[in-house]
């Protein structure tokens, strides 16, 4: 007999995997989603301008409806400005070729190795510097990362690995352990960085089983979002965030400064603002880095010293992030 007050079962919540095979991937689809359908033809180019178009469903709700400058969709949609040659834009505007030391390895700062993890991401930034990058040629987990771990294993000088891509937290809880266990046994390996966008575009993927594998890592652990605005943040990302906390990692946020989405100062104060709410604190703020198709979002050098200048007369300075530009061949990131 079923009594008056008996609570009818719960499906369970989909796991982060169905949520990312759900991803938005058609611009129609997208504009349709934000109120903008009637927009299609004046907004999108022809095809995705070199570069699909992929964002969780989860960030989709965050944007503001009708709102066709809304930040968040100005970082996803394909535009027509994508198609424009400009000069000094190139497709590997970083020097990462160049920083390559091993299949997947790069190296481009004293003491630090990078780990191109793999090419998924689970959200296609128009600016992403890595935008054309050959991922299928060049992830350190191929043969199960042997040539990555070995030259790591081969220079004492390295004592943090960074992961980075596509997304390292695309990768299954199952091969980030493997590719821990392998880390800790090199003996000058002391601190893991990972560089990350799903806490904030799919926080899902911060589950009982990734933070589980954090906890017991017995390496320092340094996790680098990638938020560039507040409108980025809401509970499940406040969650995500708390979850890594307590699973014993140092949280830091980098963002780029991107022309039309956070290039002024109340945009970027707010955001300082909102990460530490979350417990995060501003790490970077970066200058767009110079990559085919994303001149668009450029913002002048003379502009961004006077917001970040602005940003210290409003803020203490432990929330006021570095303005920087990656230049290829600099031994470090370079202050602007």
């Amino acid at each position: 007999m079923i009594t008056a007050n008996r609570q009818l079962a719960q499906p369970p919540a989909p796991r982060w995997q169905q949520l990312w095979r759900d991803a938005v991937t058609d611009p129609y689809e997208l504009l349709r989603l934000v109120g903008l359908a009637n927009q299609a033809e004046r907004l999108l180019p022809e095809g995705d301008a070199g570069f699909p178009l992929r964002v969780p469903r989860g960030f989709v709700a965050r944007m503001r409806y009708g709102d066709a400058t809304d930040p968040l969709l100005l970082q996803v949609l394909p535009q027509h400005a994508e198609r424009l040659a400009q000069p000094g834009f190139a497709v590997d505007a970083v020097g990462d070729h160049a920083a390559r030391s091993a299949h997947g390895v790069l190296q481009k700062y004293a003491g630090r190795a990078l780990l191109i993890a793999t090419g998924s991401c689970a959200v296609n930034c128009r600016y992403c510097f890595r935008r054309h990058f050959p991922y299928a040629e060049e992830t350190a987990a191929a043969n199960r990362w042997r040539e990555a771990l070995a030259a790591i294993a081969a220079d004492p000088g390295i004592s943090e690995v960074i992961l980075s891509g596509g997304d390292p937290l695309s990768l299954s809880d199952a091969k980030l352990a493997e590719l821990g266990r392998a880390l800790v046994a090199i003996p000058h390996v002391h601190r893991l960085r990972i560089h990350t966008r799903l806490p904030v575009v799919l926080p899902e993927r911060v589950d009982a089983g990734l933070t589980g594998w954090l906890a017991s890592l017995p390496l320092q652990k340094v996790v680098v979002l990638h938020a560039n605005h507040t409108n980025e943040f809401d509970a499940s990302v406040d969650l995500a965030c708390t979850r890594l906390r307590e699973a014993g990692c140092t949280l830091l946020n980098q963002a780029v400064l991107l022309r039309g989405v956070n290039d002024d100062a109340d945009a970027l104060a707010a955001l300082s603002e909102r990460l530490f709410e979350a417990g995060v604190l501003p790490y970077y703020l970066h200058q767009l880095d110079r990559v085919l198709g994303a001149a668009h979002f450029e913002v002048d050098d003379a502009t961004a010293r006077a917001l970040v200048e602005t940003m210290r007369h409003r803020l203490p300075g432990y929330l006021v992030p570095r303005l920087v530009r990656e230049i290829a061949g600099e031994p470090s990131k370079s202050p602007l």
